[in-house]
């Protein structure tokens, strides 16, 4: 009989929404005191993950322990470049109300044992605070970008130290999670931009104030970023849960030839020779960027895979896949890196 009841958060975006299901298939299926209930917030502008959470609830008998709720539509934000977690932020009372009316529904009746929520959901730490349960974070990206975020946060609260100040300069920074130091002008731009700055470090802080951060990475991967949270060298972060590499490999591409095409291809490269570029679903390039990237690659004689969009987006908020690649890429080079790139 399942007599708990976790719920669980996802960023709105087929990358998080994915690993986190297919994490709660790994965790009913080796508890069967759990039930999972997967709150789903309203988004247009893409497609994919409507289907992908039809398809999924089809085919989850009701017995397996894991149900979706879709949380009822929200204003749409204001236009700008953090209209994605406002939309998140805005749904904090649908979540409380979709919790509130879950538990007194439940039958039988469960303990509500605590919240999951993605690295983008932190705001529904203060839900869960206000029903008296924990939160664990859920990370779709890996413990050397986690160890990044805290990184920052310690610089700014404790040292006085804005990342903004690193924008273009020559610095390298020491980072725990990193072998190498790593030069501060390649840091992610949301770390560089004073309208995301304030929302990264209050995600920081939260992570900190988690009972846990739960990352879809493995020891094998990130041996030394793992080690660096277990040793506590990030200071003061919660207990890591390296729970990867958590996969769906029946994959979502309808692109089925294009598909067989690479997985073919891969087959016929040497073990451990491949680069795989992939910026998640909302990752984008300009001209410019893409052929700087492009001659990196091509210098560094790495073979690679390389999933490639443009900087120009849909009505909503994705981007759009580039028509022609040979109108981005330096001349020649599709040519030249034939057979030894994607």
């Amino acid at each position: 009989m399942r007599r708990l009841e976790i719920v669980f958060i996802p960023t709105p975006a087929i990358g998080h929404l994915i690993p986190a299901v297919e994490f709660c298939k790994l965790l009913v299926e080796r508890n069967d005191q759990l039930s999972i209930t997967i709150l789903l917030m309203k988004q247009s502008f893409d497609p994919k993950l409507t289907h992908y959470c039809n398809s999924i609830a089809a085919s989850l008998p009701s017995a397996h322990g894991i149900k979706f709720i879709d949380l009822p539509d929200v204003a749409a934000p204001a236009a700008n470049k953090t209209f994605f977690i406002s939309m998140i932020e805005s749904n904090k009372s649908h979540v409380k109300a979709a919790v509130s009316q879950l538990m007194a529904g439940a039958e039988p009746p469960r303990k509500l044992a605590g919240f999951v929520v993605d690295i983008l959901c932190t705001c529904m730490m203060e839900v869960a605070n206000e029903f008296g349960v924990p939160s664990y974070i859920f990370s779709t990206s890996g413990a050397a970008y986690l160890g990044l975020l805290l990184h920052v946060q310690d610089l700014h609260d404790n040292q006085g130290v804005d990342s903004v100040e690193f924008k273009d300069s020559g610095a390298e920074l020491a980072l725990p999670g990193l072998v190498n130091p790593l030069p501060a002008k390649v840091l992610p731009s949301p770390l560089f931009d004073k309208d995301w700055l304030p929302i990264i470090l209050d995600m920081a802080r939260k992570f900190r104030a988690s009972k846990g951060l739960i990352i879809n990475t493995f020891l094998g991967l990130e041996s030394h970023a793992i080690t660096t949270f277990n040793e506590n060298k990030t200071k003061m972060s919660p207990p890591v849960y390296p729970v990867g590499p958590i996969l769906n490999l029946k994959g979502g591409s309808d692109d089925h030839i294009k598909e067989e095409e690479i997985m073919e291809w891969l087959d016929h490269q040497p073990p451990s020779s491949v680069v795989f570029l992939c910026f998640g679903s909302t990752g984008s390039f300009s001209v410019d960027q893409v052929k700087e990237i492009a001659s990196a690659l091509e210098c560094c004689g790495h073979r690679f895979l390389w999933s490639l969009r443009q900087s120009r987006y849909k009505a909503g908020g994705l981007p759009v896949d580039f028509s022609d690649l040979r109108d981005v890429s330096p001349d020649g080079f599709l040519d030249r890196t034939v057979g030894h790139g994607k």
